[in-house]
Order: C-alpha cells, then structure tokens, then sequence
C-alpha cells in the first residue's frame, strides 16, 4: 500500500535512485516502441505507397531527430535545468508558458496510456467479440483494473519500475524483430514493385498528400524521444541524458522504418490498408498461419504494457516536478516513503481512468485518442525546440564554445521548430481547439500555486496567451456542442 500525504518523507532525506545510460536509453526506447509500431502497416497503407513512406520517414526521421538533438543539447549547455521537458519552456518564455508545456505533456501521456489499453483490448477482441474493437464495457472495466494494478507497482518505487522496463524493452522487442526478418524472408519482388506508386488503391492525392497524412502516425510513435530528459534527476551523468535521447531515438527509428518497408515487400498495398487493427498481427499471420496472430498479439501485450509503465513514470514526474517548482499547486509534490510523487501519480491514473470511460461514447475511439496525444504533446516539443533557438540566437549558454558548434545547434534548433510547426498545420484545426479545451481549466491549477506562493498572475504577455487559449477552448466546445467538431 502507498503512504498518505500525511507520511510524507522529505525528498533531501532520502538518497535518489541513479539510472545508468543503457537504463535511460531504454527508458527511451519503452517510451517510444509501444502500441504505435504495430499500426504502422495499415496506417501507412491507406495513405501511401512505397516511395511515400520513405519520404515520410525521412522527414519525420530528420525531424524528430532535430528535436532529439535539441534535448541532447539543452542538457550539455544548460545542465542545472533537470526537471524534465516543462522547465525548458518556462526558463525561456516564462511560468505561464512552462505550465502549459508540463499540462500539455501529462494530457498527452494520460490520452497516449488511455490509448494504449484500448489498442490491447482490440487485440484480444480478435480472439473474443466481447472485446471488440477495444471500447466495450468488459473492455473498459478490464483496462480499469490494470491501470490500479499498475498504480500500485509505479508507486512501489521508480527504481523497480525503470529496472523492470528494462526487462520488459527487451522481451517486446522480440516480435518485432521477428516481423521484419519473416518478411523479408517472403519478399515478392513483383509485390513490392506494384506497391511503390500505390497507385491501384483509391484516391490518396499527390506525393505531398500522401506524405502529409502520414505525419501524425509518425510523430505518435516517436513520442516518447524525450523520455531521458523527463528523468534527468536520476541520471548518472547529465552527459548521458543526451547520448540516451540520441541513441534510443536512431534505434527506434531504424525499427519503424523497417516494418513498413517489409510489409509493403510481401503484401499488396490493399490487403494491408484492409486488415484489421492491430495490422502488425494480420499482415503476420498471412504468411506463417494462425501461429502468428497469436506470436504477435502476445508481443503486442508485452509492448504495450512496458510502455504504459514507461508513461505512467513520465506523467507524475511532469506533475511533480512543476509541484517542485511551485509552477502547479503543492499538493502535486507530495512522496510516499518510496520517493514516489504520489499525489500526481493518483492524478494521473485518475485521468487515465476518465479517458477510459469517455472511450465508451467516442467514434473510433483508437485513432482519436492516438491523434489527440499526438498533439497536446506538440506543445512542449515546441517551446522546448523554441528555447533551444532562442539560446543560439542570443548566445546565453554558449560563452567560450566555438562559434561553429553555436552555429550548427542554432540551424538544429531551428529546423526543430520548423518541423513542429509543421506538425501542427498537418494535425488540423480541430485538434487545436481540442488542445485548448484541456489547457484552459487546467490554469485554475496555475492559478491556485501562483495563490499559495503570494506572486504576480500573469504578466500582459501572458495574460493575452491565456486569453487565447480560453477562446479557443470555447471555440472548441462550441464546436463540439453545435455538431460542427465531433470526437
């Protein structure tokens, strides 16, 4: 059982769990090989072909390697800034903006975990109709029992949590790398020649459409990219934060990349646009027979749960650490006798538990709550990437480094924030506005600990960003109750 707030141990009390560079990259990798990869066949199948996926990974791999650089970055020129991704945001535009970076992450980490037990539960309804397509009251009340289950071993202590995650990167990556070998062992030149234009499979538009509409599906599989930096307070070395952000990144890269391309080597573009969720698991069992529904339906579980503990680790610390920072009410820095923030893990889990019900009213509840993960963490990636820019242009952090190193991390920064503003154009409106309507009751917690702390609001620059977000929001549940935004 977890201690109540009352049996708080101080945090300066206690000695911090140390995470080595393999724990940390793994880290990174349970963060982002979770149930995404295993959508990827179907995904990229309705929207392009062969010679579209390539360019969607190369502009994906490129961007999101820009963002991977920008926290191995911030990390080597700004290491006192160990709290996680929300501290970037608010040491360069302020509180209010820091904020919204530490919301916008823990809502996107609640959808993204939200998500993850719909998706194992659409893999079960493959072998029982009573799961379906992953939204059914068996299912959710199936998933709800697992999120408390995980509560209680997430607040047994971080330590075991990242150990056992080790294990737990390592036992997933199995099945996947089965996938890929097995497909290639099948390639079908004549296959793989018809599936490079894609162009026997309805309407997908132009190279550029093509591409566009695979950005999404791409950026939710490498969320988690940084996951090293979340947990920068337990490193061993501030250096190894930004070679595990780096190095679990190009793994995980190399991986996806392979999976699509294999599967469009041995399957026709159709058959795979028409299979099932999860697609991993049909496109399998094509080949090797029914053995293979279940050899991927069990790896399929074994991913999701690692990186469901892997997010679950990374929303209480994004509460926790602007509870730290008085930036969020201090009720949500409280610690068991484990070092566990506590009180933002039962928030946490509360949320998850909220989605789960919404699940039961949602029209396709699987690509939604993908989607809209996808982009509340598209705030933080952008004032992260932002402050990275902003230090290159001014030179803050940069005193004695060689002008061509500060040159190179600024057109990095850069090409970063490029690339996340891009990633909001492709995303759409609607899922903007639905961003806000999160953020815009979530500043009632700002508000409560600028309250406790006796500060200034806001500053006008801040007070007309939360003007904004506040009409967004009622644009978006003006939206949602006329009909015109539907979820």
């Amino acid at each position: 059982m977890t201690s109540s707030p009352e049996t708080v141990v101080p945090a300066a009390a206690r000695p911090v769990a140390k995470l080595s560079l393999p724990m940390l990259t793994a880290m990174v990798v349970g963060g982002m090989v979770g149930a995404g990869v295993f959508s990827l066949p179907a995904r990229f199948a309705v929207a392009t072909g062969i010679l579209g996926s390539l360019i969607a990974w190369a502009v994906a791999g490129t961007g999101m390697l820009m963002l991977a650089f920008v926290f191995q970055n911030l990390a080597i020129r700004k290491p006192e800034l160990d709290s996680g991704v929300y501290i970037y945001a608010k040491a360069g535009f302020g509180d209010y903006a820091g904020f919204n970076s530490a919301i916008g992450f823990w809502a996107s980490t609640v959808a993204g975990n939200t998500f993850y037990w719909v998706f194992m539960s659409a893999t079960i309804g493959a072998f029982t109709s009573s799961f379906g397509d992953g939204a059914t009251v068996l299912a959710v009340a199936i998933s709800s029992v697992g999120v408390w289950l995980f509560h209680y071993l997430v607040a047994r202590g971080v330590k075991d949590a990242a150990a056992i995650n080790t294990i737990v990167t390592i036992g997933k990556l199995l099945p996947i790398l089965t996938f890929i070998v097995v497909m290639f062992v099948y390639f079908d030149a004549g296959v793989f020649a018809d599936n490079w234009l894609a162009d026997t499979y309805g309407e997908l538009g132009n190279l550029n459409e093509q591409v566009r509409n695979t950005m999404i599906i791409t950026t939710f599989v490498f969320i988690g990219v940084e996951g090293a930096s979340v947990y920068s307070r337990y490193a061993k070395s501030r250096r190894d934060v930004g070679r595990a952000t780096v190095l679990g990144f190009l793994s995980v890269l190399a991986i996806f990349a392979l999976v699509t391309l294999s599967t469009y080597s041995v399957v026709p573009q159709p058959d795979i646009a028409r299979t099932r969720q999860p697609s991993m698991i049909g496109v399998f069992e094509s080949q090797v027979g029914h053995w293979g529904q279940i050899f991927i339906s069990v790896g399929i579980i074994i991913s999701v749960l690692g990186a469901y503990l892997a997010w679950t680790l990374m929303a209480a610390e994004v509460l926790y650490n602007p509870a730290r920072g008085d930036d969020m009410p201090r009720f949500l820095g409280l610690e068991n006798e484990n070092g566990v923030p506590i009180t933002a893990l039962v928030v946490t889990s509360l949320g998850i538990q909220a989605l789960l019900g919404l699940t039961l009213f949602v029209n396709n509840a699987l690509d939604f709550m993908l989607d809209f993960s996808t982009v509340l963490a598209l705030v933080p990636y952008l004032l992260a990437a932002g402050y990275a820019l902003k230090l290159g242009l001014t030179g803050e952090a940069y005193e004695g480094v060689p002008p061509r190193v500060r040159r190179t991390e600024t057109i990095v920064a850069g090409a970063a924030t490029a690339y996340t503003l891009f990633l909001f154009d492709a995303a759409g409106l609607k899922f903007v506005l639905l961003s806000t309507v999160i953020l815009a009751p979530a500043t009632l917690l700002y508000v409560k600990a600028r309250s406790e702390q006796a500060r200034r609001l806001f500053t006008p620059v801040e007070a007309c960003l939360c003007a904004l977000i506040v009409l967004g929001a009622a644009a978006g549940v003006i939206g949602l109750w006329s009909g015109h935004l539907s979820i």
